[in-house]
């Protein structure tokens, strides 16, 4: 087992502790490391949220907000960090947490391509988001936009995992031996939204081109008849 699978199972264990004794406090106070680049795997703590859930110690939107609100305070420091510092100061220190220059460069790239809506993508894409909010930061994205972006891509997130640990009940650890399958699961989905939005807005605009070309042609030949 390597180093980071143990140190992965070590802090996971440590999460389920946490959060046994803290209840939503302690799901806020995990998101917000996660988020803040601490290797806390969210999974683990969303998952046992969910089993929680299923014992009907704690609810389910509830669990769900502390995870989203989570999410939020620790994306928002990573931004200020990165408005402030910028990539220099991740790419010094990131090698303590795992972060390496290809998980930067690929954030930095995603934002770039994707703008605005990277941020709302990008937290649902595995490496992608616990870093994502540093590139908006260090590009000065209007703070409440990163806001709103931030908060509406978490929530799937946190409904899918915080459900599977619904579902999974006493058996909600072995999410932590099929993380990478989700994780693929979750780019294969998001590819797919990204094209049914892409597909439907490239179908509107050729709606409504098509109606203003036979507008057109309706209002020439109107003008024709008129002028005979």
């Amino acid at each position: 087992m390597s180093s980071y699978m143990s140190l992965t199972i070590y802090l996971a264990e440590l999460a389920t502790t946490i959060i046994s004794k803290l209840g939503l406090p302690g799901i806020f106070f995990l998101m917000t490391l996660e988020s803040a680049l601490i290797p806390i795997p969210s999974e683990a703590i969303m998952v046992f949220a969910g089993f929680l859930v299923s014992k009907g110690e704690i609810n389910f939107l509830d669990a769900v907000l502390a995870g989203t609100m989570g999410n939020y305070a620790g994306s928002a420091i990573l931004y200020f960090l990165g408005k402030k510092y910028g990539a220099p100061m991740l790419l010094r220190y990131g090698k303590y947490i795992f972060i390496s220059k290809k998980h930067i460069e690929e954030a930095e790239k995603f934002f770039q391509k994707n703008g605005k809506l990277a941020v709302f993508t990008g937290r649902m894409l595995p490496a992608v988001r616990t870093v994502i909010s540093l590139p908006a930061g260090i590009a000065k994205m209007d703070f409440k936009t990163f806001t709103i972006y931030t908060i509406l891509g978490s929530i799937p997130w946190n409904m899918a995992l915080t459900y599977i640990g619904i579902v999974l009940g006493q058996n909600w650890h072995l999410i932590l031996q099929y993380s990478t399958l989700i994780d693929s699961a979750a780019i294969i989905a998001l590819i797919v939204l990204i094209a049914y939005f892409y597909i439907s807005k490239k179908h509107e605009v050729n709606l409504f081109s098509s109606q203003n070309s036979q507008r057109a042609i309706y209002d020439k030949s109107g003008s024709e008849s008129h002028d005979k």
